[in-house]
């Protein structure tokens, strides 16, 4: 990856809605050529998909819960369970598995603390295996970004 795909990457991190033509243009190479790069950043993972970002308060999920669980037992297997256990679940937008301390943090959106309380009585307190739950509310969201420095 050379100084060009960074600047592709960089500029699709900004707005993946961008023609080819304009990103050729911002990056300063020829449409053919930025194509070409866009298809070998895809290709090879570097690019693993343009999404849409939604304002959650817009769509009526404006609470945001980050929640620490610890299990009972953390053999492979239970952590795997708990893992396959909570992905299904549309409110999670990220999980993550973390040492030391809790198993697992969870980045959880819905749209109020009655969500939230039927979420975590399905997940957290019918699951045996879970030991701990400890969830933190945002009060205000100062920054979201999924970008990557380059």
């Amino acid at each position: 990856m050379d100084e060009i795909d960074k600047k592709i990457l960089t500029q699709l991190q900004d707005n993946c809605a961008l023609t080819n033509h304009e990103l050729a243009t911002l990056v300063h190479i020829s449409p053919a050529t930025c194509l070409r790069r866009v298809k070998k950043l895809v290709q090879n993972g570097v690019i693993e998909r343009q999404i849409a970002i939604l304002s959650p308060e817009k769509l009526g999920a404006g609470l945001t819960a980050i929640v620490e669980i610890s299990l009972d037992r953390q053999s492979a297997e239970a952590l795997e369970d708990f893992e396959r256990r909570v992905l299904n679940e549309p409110a999670l937008q990220q999980c993550y598995r973390v040492s030391p301390g809790p198993d697992f943090v969870l980045i959880l959106q819905v749209k109020d603390m009655a969500d939230y309380h039927a979420l975590a009585h399905r997940l957290f307190t019918a699951a045996a295996n879970v030991r701990n739950v400890r969830s933190f509310f945002s009060l205000r969201r100062s920054k979201f970004s999924p970008r990557l420095a380059l």
